[in-house]
């Protein structure tokens, strides 16, 4: 099911790249952003209460509250980022570039999270790599 989920995931990503390359003409880059994440705000908190999830909140950990905190800091500056980026480059640069998180998340966890590093993984960082250097470049 996870695959589903992420496969899913990947195909709004890619939504989401274009409609905003279409809707970012013409307005500031953060003013873009700040209307995204209120959708996103709107719709996450939709799912809480119609999933009857709020109830979990008083259970939640001090250090689950303070990373999930860092976690939505690192996500706005992403958005940010990537939504300047998205304003003055071409989609089809922009978006190779923000999906190297695929190679610095995977040397993140193998740092942070003592996740393994197979041969496999290894030739997949090097050829997401080099893919999005022929892609920009």
């Amino acid at each position: 099911m996870w695959f589903i989920f992420a496969l899913l995931s990947a195909v709004f990503a890619a939504l989401t790249s274009i409609l905003a390359k279409i809707g970012i003409d013409g307005v500031n880059s953060n003013l873009a952003t700040a209307i995204r994440t209120v959708v996103v705000v709107v719709m996450a908190w939709g799912m809480v209460f119609l999933t009857n999830a709020q109830n979990g909140i008083s259970e939640i950990s001090k250090k689950s509250w303070l990373f999930l905190i860092m976690s939505g800091l690192a996500t706005g500056a992403s958005w940010l980022c990537y939504y300047k980026a998205l304003q003055v480059g071409e989609a089809s640069k922009v978006v190779p570039i923000d999906k190297l998180s695929v190679v610095i998340t995977l040397i993140l966890a193998f740092v942070f999270l003592h996740e393994q590093f197979t041969a496999k993984s290894i030739i997949g960082c090097i050829l997401i790599g080099a893919g999005t250097l022929f892609m920009v470049l």
